[in-house]
């Protein structure tokens, strides 16, 4: 008889003990949209510089840019995605009406920098994904081949930077070229040169030899001699030093090896990716799981962290989970992208009224000063990303 008393004085216990809330994925999309229509509302119109790239801290008013800037393609894609996370027709015309101002990028006759994976892919490309228009995919294919006139076969990669070769003096590569490289092999399935894919996979794996360190930190630019093809040096640009951890770097290594191993099935690039992963998960700060700006600034903890970083890798953790033939380490991988998004999507990080973007606290270039513990649009890109891929998996669940 005590015995039934202690268990039943147990469960009604626990019946009122305060549990911890599940992460409300969907409450975190509309506060994106809720963000989204802010915006809008302040834009100006078409044909003046309408295009948001980032809030300086203490600002509540977008830096605005044309086209031809690096991060031109992340709002419309950011539109497309709260488009495809609420289904509102109205989030469609928006993101239709700004991929429109980037139409120049595909009839290029030659790529001004790598970037143009960034500009179109998240933008038209995730346009074509959720509307099948015959017209985007024109454009993407017309990107891709463009893009594809910075390779240097020689190299073995993309030119990032053709305007700054006479800088350097050599052919230079970044880490953040990665990602366009999803561009290519895209094309290369729906139409497109057959040769976009090995061009693509052949940037992978000269990077992969080339852009790290003996512990698997990357460098953020490697320069390679022109004629020879043959590697100069590693460096940085954006990171504190060149022998260190620059955190956006090493996500778009993540991301950009994660990706490559669902585009090509090369088991390289999947054991590639997780040995980025482990080196930057291991040397994670804290339980936020959000890291400073360079893992090895002098001046930490007394320094800015990098929210863009942690939206790009925990998007790219959440598909790298499905990935892995480890059960541990995708229960692992699935667990710290849970933990990066509800850290980014607390009062801490989401920036709410303080101004019209998804996110704080995003650092761009420290070097230059610019963009430093700010709203940045591609932090915003793939914080949105990231939570439909959490949406996505747990419906499949």
């Amino acid at each position: 008889m005590k015995k039934t008393i202690l268990v039943l004085s147990i469960l009604l216990i626990s019946s009122v003990l305060p549990t911890k809330a599940q992460f409300n994925v969907q409450k975190n999309i509309d506060y994106c949209a809720v963000q989204v229509n802010k915006t809008i509302s302040t834009l100006p119109p078409d044909g003046q510089l309408n295009i948001p790239r980032s809030i300086n801290k203490d600002s509540k008013t977008w830096r605005l840019v044309d086209y031809q800037d690096w991060c031109s393609g992340f709002w419309s894609g950011s539109l497309w995605y709260v488009y495809e996370g609420t289904k509102k027709l109205f989030f469609k015309a928006q993101a239709e009406r700004f991929d429109k101002q980037l139409l120049p990028l595909s009839t290029q006759k030659v790529a001004y920098d790598h970037d143009l994976g960034f500009q179109i892919f998240c933008s038209y490309g995730n346009g074509y994904r959720l509307t099948k228009n015959p017209s985007y995919k024109k454009v993407i294919l017309n990107t891709a081949n463009v893009l594809a006139t910075l390779y240097n076969p020689k190299v073995g990669t993309i030119l990032s930077w053709p305007r700054e070769v006479q800088k350097f003096g050599a052919h230079n590569t970044i880490i953040d070229n990665m990602i366009n490289l999803e561009l290519l092999f895209w094309a290369s399935k729906n139409g497109g040169n057959k040769n976009l894919y090995k061009i693509a996979e052949t940037h992978a794996l000269t990077t992969m030899k080339n852009h790290f360190r003996d512990d698997y930190t990357s460098y953020h630019v490697v320069l390679y001699d022109t004629l020879t093809g043959k590697k100069i040096k590693g460096m940085t640009h954006q990171g504190y030093a060149d022998n260190t951890m620059w955190a956006r770097g090493q996500s778009w290594a993540i991301y950009g090896f994660t990706m490559c191993y669902r585009e090509t099935k090369n088991p390289v690039f999947l054991d590639f990716a997780q040995k980025v992963t482990d080196v930057y998960l291991k040397n994670l700060p804290d339980e936020s799981l959000i890291p400073f700006w360079d893992f090895n600034a002098p001046d930490i903890p007394n320094t800015t962290r990098d929210a863009s970083a942690a939206a790009v890798i925990a998007s790219a953790l959440f598909e790298l989970s499905t990935l892995v033939k480890d059960k541990k380490k995708s229960a692992l991988y699935y667990a710290k992208a849970k933990k990066m998004l509800e850290s980014l999507s607390t009062t801490n990080y989401q920036s709410g009224s303080v101004n019209d973007a998804f996110l704080l606290h995003s650092t761009g270039n420290v070097p230059i000063g610019g963009e430093i513990d700010a709203s940045i649009i591609y932090a915003d890109y793939y914080y949105i990303e990231a939570l439909l891929r959490y949406k996505k998996m747990n419906q499949k669940k």
